[in-house]
């Protein structure tokens, strides 16, 4: 099995909030600094942040993160979290919930091998592309 594990400025729960909204998910974890073990202490100021977080999402996908410290934070790039619906309403209704207050890199569209695709980067800076594969592909 691989899921993705992702990496947020501080923004984690605001992400998995959202993201169990938009996509139907559970979160099924979420775990704060201020949860570690008395000795395991977090770095001060930042006991509110998220050291794990899990979300099980409709179709057995798993979606995990945390807050990375601000000396671990790197901008997402080189890939992209895919998205596939059979549905292509549904799809583009949940393309243009991940673009709101984000990057529409590539507009949802019919393509030659879709019956709708697009490509955003959400407002956390979490890159996406939504599928609704044409028939037979």
């Amino acid at each position: 099995m691989l899921n993705p594990y992702l990496f947020y400025q501080d923004t984690c729960e605001a992400a998995f909030n959202f993201y169990a909204t938009v996509l139907g998910g559970k979160i099924d974890a979420m775990m704060r600094v201020s949860d570690a073990p008395p000795d395991m202490p977090g770095a001060a100021g930042r006991e509110k942040t998220i050291m794990h977080a899990r979300m099980s999402l409709p179709g057995g996908s798993v979606l995990m993160a945390s807050d990375a410290p601000p000396e671990h934070f790197h901008k997402p790039q080189g890939f992209s979290i895919s998205l596939t619906l059979t549905d292509a309403a549904e799809a583009e209704r949940k393309f243009n919930a991940l673009a709101d207050g984000g990057t529409v890199t590539m507009p949802f569209s019919k393509t030659f091998w879709a019956k709708g695709f697009g490509m955003c980067v959400d407002k956390f800076g979490i890159p996406w592309m939504v599928n609704c594969p044409a028939e037979g592909m």
